[in-house]
């Protein structure tokens, strides 16, 4: 009755530790995600007898990439991991032993007149195979926002774009540094070009829930499940 008991409460406790902690559901219009807006500045009148103000003219052979706070650039996803694992796993041992004939006063003990022999013999022996294989794919593309400009000239881009369904919503999130020499002139970079992402794709409502584990199946298929 006390060992029920303890089996009792040791799954209670499992169970509110896979329920304490609720992820947090996405929402649109993350603060984290939102563009940064540069501050607008008044710029100093200069007497330089000219039409045109030398701070903000474009040079001849200037673009229109992405290099200032607030710029806008799109990321082109073009993400593809593909990895396999395979392992196998072989063990065997054999023990033998042979025991001597016993002795009486220096005769070998006999019965019916044949010596009395004995012997161990013991074998074991595993073996395991095991593979794995996984294979990811993304393709499209989101606009992001330039939320700081690093000393060395790098970007800092973040952004989100959602998509509303009929029975959910759809969303991509990106973070990460790129370098303005590998903005394009179209002002489109590759996500291989980009430096610590961090991309999110995933949805809400009822198409994702229907995909997720409920807390019960979730228990069972943990780590602390016994059996």
């Amino acid at each position: 009755m006390r060992n029920l008991k303890r089996l009792t409460g040791l799954i209670a406790l499992s169970l509110a530790a896979c329920t304490s902690v609720p992820e947090p559901t996405p929402m649109p219009d993350d603060p984290y995600y939102a563009p940064v807006m540069p501050e607008e500045q008044i710029d100093p009148a200069v007497a330089n007898g000219s039409l045109f103000r030398g701070q903000n003219v474009n040079g001849l052979y200037s673009d229109i990439k992405a290099r200032n706070l607030g710029d806008i650039i799109t990321v082109r996803l073009q993400e593809q991991t593909t990895a396999s694992k395979s392992a196998s796993t072989g063990t065997s041992r054999n023990t033998n032993v042979d025991l001597p004939t016993p002795t009486l006063f220096g005769r070998d003990v006999t019965v019916s007149g044949n010596p009395i022999s004995a012997g161990i013999n013991g074998g074991s022996e595993f073996s395991g195979d095991s593979s794995a294989d996984q294979s990811n794919q993304l393709q499209g593309e989101i606009t992001v926002a330039v939320i700081r400009v690093l000393p060395n000239g790098n970007l800092i881009v973040r952004g989100e774009k959602w998509l509303t369904l009929n029975n959910g919503e759809e969303y991509v999130r990106l973070t990460g540094i790129i370098r303005p020499q590998d903005v394009r002139s179209n002002n489109t970079i590759e996500s291989n070009r980009v430096a610590n992402a961090r991309i999110e794709y995933s949805g809400t409502g009822s198409l994702a829930s229907a995909q997720r584990e409920g807390w019960l199946t979730r228990f069972f298929n943990g780590p602390i499940w016994p059996f």
